[in-house]
């Protein structure tokens, strides 16, 4: 695994109810030596093996599946059939041409339990052996026009493969491939605020807004209590959000009292600003809280690895906070401004969440270039920062496996 560090990128993949259901994985060296930002091709399945094993797949995974870009060498390397069957969809690069060979190959791989996918494809008859059997076809929208799409659906629903429509960078492109019947979908626009049509914020949102308030603050529990109740739908879905994720408690949480109790106020702080994110019935299979909730780990983390003299006690604390916050504008169509008002927000996190400013928003900005695989970008920041690479790569390790955390 060359010198062991070793970056991964996460693209959400959703069904047709927008839950996340899988990623896509993208490996790169923090030098980008062996492989090239947006570009998710790798030199040998040693190196996928070794940075799987290495983070843990359930941790980057939290129990979905992975699909990795496969060239020719890689799909008949001895190491592939190392990796999880359950876990990891095998996506055979355009670049693979279906000699009898390749399609023999592709077959013992889908005995041994595996799912394929087709990347980048265009109906071609040379495939036709491999349409057979493989589990995902994905069509790449910037090499498709929108009046062909139609077309290549109904080409391709003559097989059993689901149809996965790939850089949906639009909510009219969502909406269209939808409409055509595709299965999956996948696209940087899935993890943006927009996912969700974006919403004013009605009397739940003050609610929890008011209860953010209270926790930063340091309220009793009596009073935090009291003003959840005035909406027990928010109760409830707190409730989804918290039992959602194993806590090692004996017993599930029941009641808010309960949650304050067993987690203390930090941790529900925590779990109310998801909440804000998440709509009613999504639980954690919501893409953006998902993306939120990655951010805020991480940015906590780096914070926690900043020189002390650009740090307080606090600060990891913060951190989680913007990395949180920073979605909600978005999300509730109202400045970020009035936002920061509203939570009376210390002067470092309000600041970074209006202006970018100070040292929280360096952590933001990074995080944002981290979460874009603008790898070049970001690593140039780090001495800046005083944060090592490989403090960066830990600080990524603990944020992809935030559910088993608990945060």
């Amino acid at each position: 695994m060359s010198d062991g560090k070793w970056i991964i990128g996460r693209q959400p993949i959703l069904d047709r109810h927008e839950r996340l259901v899988a990623y896509e994985l993208l490996f790169r060296s923090p030098n980008g030596s062996d492989a090239h930002a947006g570009d998710s091709s790798f030199a040998t399945a040693s190196v996928v093996l070794g940075v799987l094993s290495g983070f843990g797949v359930r941790q980057i995974l939290g129990g979905r599946q992975g699909y990795i870009n496969v060239d020719g060498e890689f799909l008949f390397s001895d190491a592939i059939e190392l990796l999880p069957t359950d876990r990891i969809v095998l996506e055979i690069l355009e670049t693979v041409e279906p000699t009898e060979m390749v399609v023999e190959r592709c077959r013992l791989l889908k005995a041994a339990g595996f799912h394929l996918a087709l990347d980048d494809h265009r109906f071609a008859p040379s495939f036709v052996p491999l349409y057979s059997f493989v589990d995902t076809i994905k069509i790449d929208l910037t090499l498709s026009p929108p009046e062909d799409l139609a077309a290549a659906v109904q080409r391709f629903r003559a097989y059993p493969a689901r149809l996965l429509a790939e850089k949906v960078e639009s909510r009219e492109q969502f909406r269209q491939c939808l409409d055509l019947g595709f299965d999956f979908f996948q696209g940087y626009y899935f993890a943006r605020p927009s996912v969700l049509e974006r919403r004013r914020p009605g009397d739940s949102t003050a609610i929890l807004l008011k209860v953010l308030r209270l926790l930063v603050q340091g309220a009793e529990t009596d009073q935090i209590d009291q003003a959840l109740r005035q909406a027990p739908g928010l109760t409830y879905k707190l409730l989804v959000l918290l039992n959602s994720v194993t806590f090692g408690l004996r017993e599930p949480i029941a009641t808010v009292r309960h949650a304050i109790i067993m987690l203390g106020q930090q941790q529900m702080r925590r779990w109310v600003q998801l909440a804000l994110l998440a709509p009613d019935d999504s639980g954690l299979d919501n893409p953006l809280l998902d993306a939120a909730a990655v951010r805020a780990t991480f940015m906590e983390h780096l914070a926690g690895r900043l020189p002390r003299d650009s740090r307080s006690d606090t600060t990891p604390e913060q951190a989680f906070m913007v990395g949180i916050l920073s979605f909600l504008d978005a999300i509730y169509d109202t400045p970020m401004e009035e936002i920061v008002r509203g939570l009376n927000l210390s002067d470092e996190v309000g600041a970074a969440l209006t202006k970018g400013e100070g040292i929280l928003g360096e952590l933001l900005a990074f995080a944002g270039r981290m979460e874009h695989f603008e790898l070049d970008q970001a690593f140039a920041e780090l001495d800046r920062l005083g944060i090592t690479p490989q403090d960066a790569l830990e600080a990524q390790w603990r944020a992809f496996g935030w559910r088993s955390a608990s945060l």
